[in-house]
């Protein structure tokens, strides 16, 4: 019992023993005189809010805890968050608990620790808003620099992606940046994705390959339709920065300067297989940019929705809402303007 309540029944004790009402003393106090008989009662003087313990209907029990940390502890699943580990689990037809309770368990098992080595997102200004519904409509590319063994001098990496897809479309590492050879690149790429006239827009920013003679020459005779970033703004075609991020901050990208042309394709190659054929791109529901292209996606999602639906049904008291949204990402934006500038 605690200090307080001791005090109190005494005080009212002593009250009556001098002649006063209960609840007259009560009164005085501030409790009612039931909550007086319920004190004193001998079997309910500790108060039982202090030794109250509730536990919640859908906790885990211990082995499904420790079944949760066994799996996220395997060899396939080891170097990857609970945001990527829950759909590859989807995808094989298990279910064992929420993304958040994974990461709930984890934490307590300080097994959270960040495996990428990746910076900051930079904010950055937008220009003319595009649109992608379906893939090769639109597609984002920029050249970024490759470190050679020789101070000073560097590689250059064209990359085409497919802002819908995430894939990347096409790609070559050249000794120079040259607006014919981005033009040989497109070239090839319209050729290999069957593109038809006045069916893809390129955005790029405003470097002179960019915008070289040949390059828009070539383009005009493809029927592919430029678009470029804002003149006076720096950095701001969002979809090949963070690629070039992701492609940078891998745990495989060299730490010295390629040694020749050769080895930096064949690192490069290495790349552009395990992003288009096997990295879970978190802002296509996690699923591979190749099956986004070709539209694999689409059964995928419904699968895992299926999963979702199954596991909901067994285990009810884990859901408080709907289950997680699965369905397929509709409309992709390129700078999407703000209606309220």
């Amino acid at each position: 019992m605690s200090h307080e309540r001791t005090e109190m029944i005494e005080w009212i004790e002593q009250a009556r023993a001098s002649g006063a009402r209960q609840s007259q003393a009560c009164d005085v106090i501030g409790i009612s005189a039931k909550t007086f008989q319920r004190w004193v009662k001998p079997d309910n003087r500790q108060d039982g809010r202090l030794d109250a313990k509730h536990a919640p209907k859908n906790k885990l029990t211990e082995p499904e805890r420790q079944c949760i940390i066994k799996v996220a502890n395997e060899p396939d699943y080891a170097d990857l968050p609970p945001s990527k580990l829950v759909p590859k689990l989807a995808d094989e037809g298990r279910y064992l608990a929420s993304e958040s309770t994974f990461y709930r368990v984890l934490k307590a098992e300080n097994q959270l620790q960040h495996r990428q080595k990746s910076k900051p997102v930079r904010q950055v200004k937008k220009p003319r808003a595009l649109t992608a519904t379906t893939a090769n409509q639109i597609y984002s590319w920029d050249i970024t620099y490759l470190p050679t063994q020789v101070l000073g001098l560097f590689f250059y990496l064209y990359l085409v992606m497919d802002i819908y897809s995430r894939k990347i479309v096409g790609w070559q590492i050249y000794e120079m940046e040259s607006s014919a050879l981005a033009a040989d690149l497109m070239t090839d790429i319209c050729q290999r994705e069957g593109i038809k006239r006045h069916q893809v827009t390129l955005h790029s920013d405003n470097g002179s390959p960019m915008k070289g003679a040949t390059m828009l020459a070539t383009l005009q005779e493809l029927g592919v339709v430029p678009s470029f970033s804002r003149p006076s703004v720096s950095n701001d075609n969002p979809y090949s920065e963070s690629l070039f991020r992701t492609l940078k901050y891998r745990p495989e990208y060299p730490e010295k300067a390629f040694e020749d042309l050769p080895a930096s394709r064949s690192w490069v190659q290495g790349f552009v297989d395990w992003y288009n054929h096997e990295h879970l791109h978190s802002a296509i529901k996690f699923v591979t940019p190749e099956q986004r292209h070709s539209g694999e996606d689409k059964e995928i999602l419904a699968r895992r929705k299926q999963v979702y639906q199954q596991a909901k049904l067994k285990y009810p008291e884990r859901w408080s809402g709907e289950i997680r949204n699965w369905d397929e990402i509709g409309e992709v934006y390129l700078n999407q303007e703000n209606e309220a500038a």
